[in-house]
């Protein structure tokens, strides 16, 4: 029988693990990121040379980029999304007209995550013009979209053959603020769902307001929020939203006033309170700029955002307990008009796509202070805008 000083070390030894195993406050414990490769997709803007959604793969292990190719024709397939199964990918279709009505669509594709072969399934209207947003909830059940030229959201059902079906909920937008060229009407920009599959949330460009519906994945529907936004300073232009993983904080970047705005975030109640608003660019930058994408490092530590004008990254380090950025630079080598970016899900590169670029370009992650090195890769796609992974099947 082990004497009682033995049995009081081991028991400070295994509070000590559980004290070193258990997220802090602002922190979250990830499950282990799949390490590559990878399959990269493009979303693009068709016309000139593009014709759709293009594919080419990332080795992490040594950053490599092979040449990409075209995965799937399609019109104007400006943002992706993959289901959690890595099996189907959505594409929107930013358009205004769509089956002789007014409104955008939605295309449905089968892949194959060991060959990324994709296989075209069906398209379907989104009710209103201009989709340039979508996300697919977090048991494959529906995809929900933004429409930036209706200024409206809408859920999509996907059937059990993967096709989208006819929509089972829409929100329409109303009113205006401060911009007058930019602003004078609703302009839905990006839809995004919480960790918990709980709420949507539409960052409207028109309205200066991030909007939060509460989501019924069982039935398909999203209901305004109790409060059903939270106002932004007029004319900032929120465009692009990422939830912080540990679910306790989020960020939307603006596109009128090269502004990241960081939230706290109630999970239970779907309410998102303003921390503080950083810039995009140097104080001294004088010339137009409009930030595009935000995203968060899958570690919490680190928040990116796309400038475009200064045709750069921007770096903000994240306090793990309070929420706040605090600006670390900008990387602009070898950009040109970044409209989106994605960080592979391992966490160690990060890929721009560049739209005046016609490319894809490739930077490595400092772990820990979250600085981009360039690598040198550049994989050639025509006005690339979105940028989305999935790991190569049999490969982890």
């Amino acid at each position: 029988m082990p004497s009682s000083r033995s049995c009081v070390c081991i028991a400070l030894l295994a509070g000590l693990l559980v004290a070193l195993t258990t997220p802090s406050p602002g922190q979250t414990s990830r499950a282990a990121a799949p390490k590559g490769p990878f399959w990269v997709f493009v979303g693009t803007y068709t016309g000139g040379k593009s014709q759709g959604i293009y594919r080419f793969s990332l080795d992490p292990a040594s950053g490599k980029l092979s040449s990409a190719t075209l995965a799937a024709k399609t019109v104007n397939p400006s943002f992706l999304a993959i289901n959690p199964k890595h099996n189907a990918l959505f594409a929107v279709g930013e358009i205004a007209d769509f089956a002789g009505k007014k409104g955008g669509a939605v295309s449905a594709f089968g892949l194959d995550p060991r060959t990324g072969e994709l296989s075209f399934r069906n398209s379907e209207s989104t009710v209103g013009p201009g989709p340039c947003h979508l996300i697919v909830d977090k048991g494959g059940r529906h995809v929900l979209v933004a429409n930036y030229g209706g200024g409206s959201a809408c859920v999509l059902p996907i059937g059990g053959d993967g096709r989208v079906e006819s929509s089972s909920s829409f929100v329409q937008h109303t009113g205006s603020s401060a911009n007058p060229q930019r602003q004078e009407a609703p302009h839905a920009h990006s839809i995004n769902l919480d960790s918990a599959n709980r709420f949507a949330v539409v960052a409207d460009l028109g309205l200066d307001q991030v909007r939060v519906y509460r989501y019924d994945a069982a039935r398909g529907t999203i209901t305004p929020n109790d409060p059903p936004f939270v106002a932004l300073a007029p004319g900032s232009g929120p465009r692009h939203f990422a939830f912080h993983p540990s679910a306790s904080f989020a960020y939307v970047i603006n596109e009128l006033n090269s502004t990241v705005t960081a939230f706290a975030y109630d999970a239970d109640k779907g309410v998102l309170s303003t921390i503080q608003s950083v810039r995009t660019i140097p104080d001294g930058f004088k010339k137009p700029n409009y930030p595009a994408e935000v995203l968060v490092h899958p570690s919490g530590k680190f928040v990116y955002g796309s400038n475009r004008g200064h045709d750069s990254i921007a770096v903000f380090l994240v306090d793990p307990k309070t929420g706040q950025l605090t600006p670390r630079g900008q990387q602009g080598e070898g950009i040109k008009v970044p409209r989106g970016f994605g960080i592979d899900p391992s966490g160690g590169y990060l890929l721009v796509a560049n739209q005046d670029g016609d490319s894809v370009i490739s930077f490595r992650i400092d772990q820990e202070t979250g600085a981009l090195e360039p690598t040198g890769q550049k994989v050639e796609v025509p006005k690339p805008v979105c940028v989305k992974f999935v790991p190569q099947a049999g490969s982890n």
